[in-house]
């Protein structure tokens, strides 16, 4: 069975998970510069089967698009130029990076582990995946 991707998409910065080939576990596989986020996928894609690719869905408390949502439509519009075939589906991002802090917390991570940006979007990223398998099901 093909896996998902999830992205967490930030102007710098770009968390990365992926479930295992059976769908069920998200993990974290990377954080890249958002600048080199199309070779990477096509690298990746070139290696792995992908089912499909979620993308996190920045909002306002109130539903609303956040400031940041027009940058994310700016890379959807590339990756579907990039991946024709590739199926993308937005995902609500809601709290997934404070989310992914309190995460590193519970785990034990010191105060200086926590400041690693890299650290907290892939976390974020594998949040964001973990709740689409359980949506999903």
């Amino acid at each position: 069975m093909p896996r998902i991707l999830a992205i967490d998409y930030g102007l710098k910065r770009t968390g990365i998970a992926v479930t295992d080939e059976m769908q069920i576990i998200a993990s974290g596989l990377t954080t890249i510069s958002s600048e080199t986020l199309i070779p990477f996928l096509k690298e990746y894609f070139s290696k792995e089967k992908v089912e499909k690719v979620i993308i996190g869905e920045p909002k306002q408390m109130d539903g609303t698009p956040s400031e940041s949502a027009t940058l994310i439509e700016k890379f959807i519009v590339l990756f579907q130029k990039e991946f024709t075939t590739m199926p993308l589906e937005k995902i609500d991002e809601r709290f997934t990076s404070k989310m992914a802090f309190q995460t590193m917390i519970d785990s034990g991570l010191k105060k200086k582990q926590r400041q690693n940006k890299g650290l907290i979007d892939e976390i974020a990223a594998t949040i964001l995946l973990q709740d689409y398998l359980q949506y999903k099901r």
